[in-house]
């Protein structure tokens, strides 16, 4: 049995521009997809990375409460029992942040932009300042009433400079329309879309504009040391704060309906919130989320992508099926007299067309590798460049740069597709192959 694969790999050998074309083709299709996969699922990881940073958190809780209308708003007036299910839930985190938010329209000179406002305890959150790069201005006034710091890119929109004051139109909590005044000690840099989005003061004063006491806030949000740990924490979050407080929940067929048809590209955040929508409670009621679940409407996205890839890995193999059959069909004219003497000296059938099929393996498992090998080199330095930070496309990179993740169960399916679709196209000439009677083929002239 060993002599088999032995000779099959001679063989591959001795036709090494034909191995080396057909390998080629191969290892083109394996390129392809496997660089879209690992694009696809590093744009969702660095998608939670970067929103994580922005929102101060891995892990959240909301707090919700209905207001005389029968509409929801989100408060937390009282965390201790989020923060003993935090203790007790044994979670290993980095920093804990309490945040308001304001979201309205800053107007100045008649010109305005969309913009979330969080307040922000400086006190307890000085990390902010190592995250939030400053192009201009400083952090020295961030703790007086009024003062904000806005992204460049809502700057330049406005046309504002540091001391500027501007209006901001919001509503509070319970949906009454507000109006604050604002004035701008820091612009900070650029870092994609949604950072561009957000401004930063003193949470006192937008706690004013909100209409909640000084002590309440909205987010309770929980930045951990390791992110690959944020769904597992979240669940025993959610189990801990649940025995002493009523929290939404969705249920295996609400979870199940966020990847159908009819509810594609929304996410488990999105639910919940439709949730306390539809549903009534007294008092409050929590709101347990992840930072994958603001966002779960991605892994609708790289299913989606990883089913393209393997549909066009599909049409490629089609394409190259086409040339593998015929390159063993030639093959097998070519080496008439060389299976009528393997035949002749007591070869069966079933091991001439074991030999065919060796081949075809042995030129898939070498295309699939090499295809690896190239994409590898490829993303790596594709990684190596910086696209910058102040486009959209810079929330799903790493710090400007491209990086990648592999998909080991899409790669070993795409391998095991590779596989298949080779020896289907090497079968019907390795039948023939087996099939041709000694003595024909030792008569044969070629």
């Amino acid at each position: 049995m060993a002599t088999l694969p032995k000779i099959a790999l001679r063989n591959l050998n001795r036709q090494k521009k034909r191995s080396f074309l057909l390998g080629g083709a191969i290892a083109f299709g394996i390129f392809i997809v496997t660089v879209i996969s690992g694009i696809a699922g590093a744009f969702q990881q660095n998608l939670a990375a970067n929103m994580a940073q922005v929102n101060a958190g891995h892990v959240f809780i909301e707090g919700v409460e209905k207001n005389e209308g029968g509409k929801p708003f989100s408060i937390i007036r009282d965390d201790t029992l989020l923060t003993k299910a935090l203790e007790d839930s044994g979670i290993v985190y980095d920093t804990l942040s309490r945040r308001s938010l304001g979201e309205g329209s800053l107007v100045f000179n008649g010109k305005r932009a969309t913009q979330s406002v969080y307040g922000v305890n400086f006190d307890t959150e000085p990390q902010l300042h190592e995250r939030l790069i400053l192009k201009e201005g400083s952090w020295d006034r961030i703790r007086e009433p009024g003062t904000i710091i806005l992204n460049e890119g809502v700057a330049r929109k406005l046309k504002l400079e540091i001391n500027d004051k501007l209006q901001f139109e919001l509503k509070t909590v319970t949906g009454q329309k507000n109006f604050g005044d604002f004035t701008v000690i820091g612009i900070s840099q650029d870092m994609g879309m949604f950072s561009s989005m957000i401004a930063y003061t003193e949470q006192s004063y937008l706690n004013s504009l909100l209409d909640i006491a000084l002590h309440e806030y909205e987010f309770f949000s929980v930045m951990l040391k390791d992110m690959t740990h944020v769904d597992d924490y979240t669940a025993r979050l959610f189990a801990e704060l649940k025995k002493n407080a009523p929290v939404f929940e969705l249920s295996p067929e609400e979870l199940a309906a966020v990847s159908t048809s009819t509810t594609a590209m929304q996410s488990r955040y999105i639910k919940l919130q439709k949730q306390a929508r539809d549903t009534t409670w007294d008092g409050v009621k929590y709101r347990v989320f992840s930072i994958n679940d603001t966002i779960s409407f991605m892994e609708d996205i790289v299913g989606i992508i990883n089913f393209v890839s393997t549909v066009i890995l599909f049409v490629l193999f089609l394409i190259i099926m086409v040339g593998i059959s015929n390159t063993f069909r030639m093959i097998m004219f070519e080496r008439i007299r060389e299976i009528g003497t393997m035949r002749a000296v007591g070869m069966q059938r079933k091991a001439v067309k074991r030999l065919f099929i060796l081949e075809a393996v042995f030129l898939a498992i070498g295309g699939t590798i090499a295809g690896w090998i190239i994409a590898g080199i490829s993303m790596f330095v594709l990684s190596l460049f910086n696209f910058g930070t102040g486009t959209v496309l810079s929330l799903f990179l790493n710090n400007g740069h491209f990086s990648f993740l592999p998909q080991w169960g899409t790669m070993a399916g795409h391998c095991i597709l590779v596989l298949l679709l080779t020896v289907i196209a090497a079968y019907l000439p390795a039948r023939k192959a087996a099939k041709l009677p000694p003595a024909e083929a030792l008569r044969t002239s070629k």
